[in-house]
């Protein structure tokens, strides 16, 4: 079959044949939910057409994962209502389901995939979704595909586990050029050119009954009625593509032009407050570059081509944008990197060889106060700072970029030992954070102990060589008295 997705970006998990008599092409939406700039879509639509059979699109949510709560299925459902409409009106089947107890859906995809030609799902490197394709690989009798939408290097690119950004930066700008014109469909709907989808087995959905009728009810609060945490209730903050097309939209006309120098400032808030939309897939690292490049009337010529690893320089770009992009691109890709070739990324054990080495050699030295996990949750600490970080995180699921390093660092300076503050700081920020769980948030995470960073001095107490942080530094070096009075408990 002629295709227009690059092949490193499709992935064969299982053995099996594409059956040419099913009935359906089915696309197994679990990381990228969106519609427009999804390579998944894009190869779903290419079978479709392939073998001239109408598409299914399953989405799921499970209600047994670690930390599922109201926030986050709210944030999915907001996504999922959208997608309805516009699935169906293009004549594309939509099948969203929720889970209304832990392992109600067990058995879905394999039923699903038995009246399906080919299946095709997300290659997402993080939390329990590998672990959940994996799985689907011995239960799917029909061919498997994992398409890789993350990122604008493909993952499978190379199979070095870059050690920091700076040697990950000089990769990108050795390798990256040939990989920027290939991009998704911005609208793989202006032009279907498969059958219409007539309806999901009756048989399934008896069993797996569709929530898309709650959905549609404009009445926000199905998830109140799921066994999941209603203790961390939704934020203000809306999810799905429309939403994220609007913070899009917001960052680039209102914010972009002060990136650079105030990124930051805590009370500037000029960070693009994409990353949870990034998460759930409900947008594309491909459109966010396309929007930066065509207000930059960027091309492929304005390239620098000299790999020396410099953070501005290399797009050709103005500083605002070359400085939101080593965010977006470097920083973000560089995550994806570690999450998809080292097993143990969330792990004490991933961290470098001299942050394990300082961090044990430091491991018994007194700490100046001892915080217990509620204490630290509910921001019961003696630095105003640190607790107004916390309730940030609580009420609208994200830390200020800055102070989310501080945030980490307290955390390590008042833990008993590194390996509990890290389990700590993944409890909080996965529990509450809404672009937690993700390759992004964990290098954020790792980064407080040392990952991707190198040896400092002089030698502390309890951080030994890592890198030192404080609230009282902070306070001298920006402004942060409007974001206590805001956030504090």
């Amino acid at each position: 079959m002629e295709s227009n997705i690059p092949p490193a970006r499709v992935r064969a998990v299982n053995g099996a044949p594409v059956k040419e008599h099913g009935q359906f092409v089915l696309y197994w939406m679990t990381a990228y939910r969106r519609i427009d700039w999804n390579y998944s879509l894009d190869r779903a639509l290419e079978w479709s057409r392939e073998l001239n059979k109408p598409l299914l699109v399953s989405e799921g949510l499970r209600a047994g994962y670690e930390w599922a709560c109201d926030r986050f299925h709210r944030f999915v459902f907001d996504g999922m209502s959208e997608k309805c409409d516009r699935l169906n009106q293009a004549g594309v089947g939509y099948f969203p389901y929720a889970e209304p107890f832990p392992d109600a859906g067990k058995g879905l995809l394999q039923a699903l995939a038995e009246h399906a030609c080919v299946t095709i799902t997300d290659d997402y490197p993080c939390f329990f979704l590998p672990r959940m394709v994996s799985a689907a690989s011995r239960q799917v009798s029909t061919r498997l595909e994992a398409v890789d939408s993350n990122g604008l290097l493909p993952l499978r690119q190379t199979d070095k586990v870059f050690p920091t950004a700076y040697a990950f930066r000089r990769h990108l700008q050795k390798t990256l050029a040939e990989h920027l014109l290939d991009k998704p469909q911005a609208d793989p709907f202006a032009d279907v050119g498969i059958p219409e989808f007539t309806g999901v087995p009756s048989s399934i959905v008896n069993r797996w009954p569709d929530v898309g009728m709650h959905l549609r009810s404009d009445r926000p609060g199905y998830e109140a009625n799921l066994p999941i945490d209603h203790a961390v209730q939704p934020t203000d903050l809306k999810g799905g593509p429309l939403a994220a097309n609007k913070a899009l939209a917001d960052f680039l006309n209102n914010k972009l032009d002060r990136y650079a120098d105030f990124r930051n400032e805590p009370q500037e808030d000029v960070t693009s407050g994409l990353s949870g939309y990034l998460h759930w897939g409900h947008i594309s690292t491909h459109q966010i570059f396309a929007e930066i490049a065509h207000r930059n009337d960027w091309n492929l010529q304005k390239l620098g081509w000299e790999s020396r690893g410099k953070k501005e320089g290399w797009w050709g770009m103005d500083r605002n944008a070359e400085a939101f992009l080593d965010q977006l691109v470097t920083w973000r890709e560089l995550g994806f990197n570690m999450s998809s070739l080292q097993p143990d990324y969330n792990r004490y054990s991933s961290l470098p060889d001299w942050a394990r080495e300082t961090l044990e050699r430091h491991k018994i030295d007194p700490r100046p106060r001892i915080y217990d996990l509620q204490e630290l949750e509910q921001g019961l600490t003696y630095d105003a700072i640190w607790n107004a970080a916390q309730m940030q995180l609580v009420r609208e699921g994200r830390i200020h970029n800055y102070l989310r390093m501080i945030w980490g660092k307290k955390i390590l300076e008042w833990s008993p030992d590194p390996e509990t503050a890290l389990k700590t700081m993944i409890h909080l920020n996965n529990k509450y954070a809404i672009d937690g769980r993700d390759p992004n948030s964990y290098s954020g995470i790792f980064w407080i102990l040392g990952r991707y960073d190198r040896p400092w001095g002089p030698e502390r107490p309890i951080f030994g060589k890592i890198r030192y942080m404080s609230s009282e530094r902070t306070a001298k070096k920006y402004d942060v008295k409007e974001y206590v009075k805001k956030y504090s408990p």
